[in-house]
């Protein structure tokens, strides 16, 4: 077994791997960024190492940096967790020549299934079923867009060293073809340094299927059933589970027999996931699934396989990566009840999911259930790295009890000031179609008005913030000395009919507060703020006269702010020119993601502060637009 490890990731998957191998007592180093010495992979790791600057592409992605770290750490080992360089072949195979066991799948199995197209064409011969599409190496516009009038829209432009969402576009007609490729392409050279692209068939009523499978060096491989993860927001994973909803015994063998018949097409040694695209017009077919893809690493969502099988695949990593055969034939492994993931984001629903960031001041998670996560109360959330700040898991003997199980989670979810989607994604497991199996791609995106949360408080908080004045001494002079005040976990239920005025954002109100009053939520204080956390959002309340004001979004004037401290990746405008209200003027990148200011309403760019490829800081002007005549 090895005997020390580096871990050349950060955040809940290097915590996570912390773990299995602290009860497997193997030493562990970290490495961490400017940004992550404070960290909490840090702080659990035997050992860590400094590797640079905040921006990934100056630390966690510099492959050099993290071998100079693993040599003078003495690790015996180097596992790449997940994104970063987990996928990366040379990395791979620089991890090898210098010595060191590489915890992951051969570099040659990572760069037959690296390239979205050459794994098709092997797939293929491997006797895999494929969507239909484009693979081919011309990759004139006019060649890409007449195979695309050829396969019939609409169609899916994908990247082809692509993954995350990133490098991917739906195009509905043929006159949407030449913008939608441009964007996908610039997209997947930023993302991956690649901008070749390869064209599907974009099916109707899509599901995401997954199959676990994993291989060993003896020639061993084994499947550990499927996951749904068709709950997606913008191609991005929100809600994964296992097994997969309205998945009969017969198409589950199928499917899981071509995950297999996969993995052995490249001699795969490791943990792995075989994803498929399923067309659930009619319902799950062994007919009308499809290879999509194979991830060579360990999934985000690999805890919902854990929770059904009882197995710890970190654990089988590392044994793989030792030597050691399987731990379990095909025959001893079984499905155990039912598991459910969501991931909780540092972002904001009812801001288009702006990504949060600060300092987690008050952290609470989880009751009950299996918490992953990279942080805890006083960790800081930056704006460098992926918003997933936690992934809640629970497991029940049925679908239903694993719902239950997880809206309730989701509901005390308590974190502040940062923002995070808790609401919205109780708001989704609890929708009567999900409970239902309902479930495809489009689930989410069909309902987003309903399952974004307002940022307004209900009746029941404001007349739960009043009664927690009440009970307390909030706003009276002892506050500056206690900022957290004893009333953490108080529950509503004041005497009678006293009036308190409260205000939040930029609204006043005078509540009338009665005997019978019996309200369920949290609440607490701070200063002069008064926080009540209900179904998974927190809102924060002050005394008419208290300090602080509501946030804005585009000034009066036509100012647009930086959100959040990020990247310039794009200036569509010129000072001087002539603007139409929704019109994108400036695209930000942070935490992995875009985000475009656009135009408050008509007019002319009167000052543009932008420049392509600057780092800006939050609260930034970066364009004021002025009415025109």
């Amino acid at each position: 077994m090895i005997r020390s490890l580096l871990i050349a990731n950060r955040g809940e998957i290097a915590c996570r791997i912390i773990r299995t191998a602290r009860r497997l007592d193997i030493r562990t180093i970290a490495v961490f960024s400017d940004a992550d010495r404070q960290a909490l992979h840090v702080r659990e790791a035997d050992e860590a190492v400094h590797i640079g600057a905040s921006p990934a592409r100056e630390s966690y992605l510099v492959g050099e940096k993290i071998l100079v770290a693993a040599k003078a750490a003495g690790a015996a080992a180097v596992h790449p967790g997940y994104g970063f360089l987990s996928e990366n072949a040379e990395f791979a195979e620089a991890v090898m020549e210098a010595g060191l066991v590489w915890v992951g799948p051969s570099p040659a199995s990572i760069r037959a299934m690296g390239l979205k197209d050459a794994a098709k064409r092997l797939m293929d011969e491997a006797g895999v079923p494929t969507t239909p599409g484009y693979l081919g190496d011309d990759q004139a516009p006019d060649r890409l867009k007449a195979e695309a009038d050829a396969i019939g829209y609409p169609v899916l432009i994908k990247a082809v060293a692509g993954g995350g969402g990133k490098g991917m576009r739906k195009v509905n007609a043929a006159s949407e073809f030449a913008d939608m490729l441009t964007s996908c392409k610039r997209e997947a050279a930023a993302s991956f340094g690649d901008d070749k692209v390869l064209i599907e068939k974009y099916i109707e009523r899509p599901r995401h299927i997954e199959v676990q499978v994993f291989g060993d060096s003896h020639g061993n491989v084994v499947h550990l059933f499927e996951r749904d993860c068709s709950l997606q927001r913008r191609h991005q994973k929100v809600i994964e589970e296992a097994p997969a909803p309205g998945m009969d015994e017969a198409t589950r063998a199928a499917v899981c027999e071509a995950a297999v018949k996969a993995a052995r097409a490249v001699d795969y040694v490791g943990a792995g996931t075989i994803e498929f695209i399923a067309d659930a017009s009619q319902g799950l077919r062994a007919d009308r699934i499809w290879f999509m893809e194979m991830n060579t690493r360990l999934q985000v969502e690999h805890p919902v396989t854990e929770e059904i099988t009882g197995q710890d695949l970190v654990e089988w990593q590392l044994r793989v990566a030792s030597g050691e055969p399987l731990p379990k034939r095909q025959e001893e492994l079984s499905i155990d009840g039912w598991a459910m993931e969501a991931r909780l984001y540092a972002e904001d629903p009812a801001q288009e999911f702006l990504p949060s960031t600060g300092r987690l001041d008050h952290f609470v998670l989880g009751r009950g259930i299996r918490v992953d996560t990279g942080v805890e109360e006083g960790d800081r959330i930056s704006p460098y790295y992926d918003p997933m700040i936690a992934k809640l898991i629970a497991h029940g003997r049925t679908r239903d009890e694993a719902i239950e199980a997880l809206v309730e989670t989701l509901e005390q979810v308590e974190v502040w000031p940062v923002k995070t989607n808790a609401a919205f994604l109780a708001r989704a497991a609890a929708d009567a179609d999900f409970r239902a199996g309902e479930v495809d791609t489009a689930f989410i995106p069909a309902r987003l008005d309903s399952l974004v949360p307002d940022s307004m408080p209900p009746e029941g908080v404001w007349n739960m913030a009043a009664e927690a004045v009440l009970a307390s001494d909030f706003g009276g002079p002892s506050d500056a000395a206690d900022p957290w005040r004893a009333l953490q976990g108080f529950r509503a239920n004041a005497e009678a009919d006293w009036r308190v005025a409260l205000r939040h954002g930029g609204e006043t109100r005078t509540i009338a507060v009665s005997e019978d009053a019996e309200l369920a939520g949290v609440a607490t204080a701070s200063g002069d703020t008064m926080l009540v956390f209900a179904e998974g959002q927190a809102f924060a309340f002050k005394l008419p006269g208290a300090g602080g004001g509501a946030a804005g979004g585009a000034a009066s004037d036509g100012s647009l702010l930086s959100p959040m401290p990020g990247r310039v990746i794009a200036v569509d405008a010129r000072q001087g020119d002539k603007v139409m209200k929704g019109q994108k003027l400036v695209t930000l990148e942070a935490m992995k993601m875009e985000h475009s200011l656009v135009a408050p309403f008509d007019g002319i760019v009167a000052e543009l502060n932008a420049a392509e490829g600057a780092q800006v800081t939050e609260g930034t002007m970066l364009v004021r637009v002025e009415k025109g005549e």
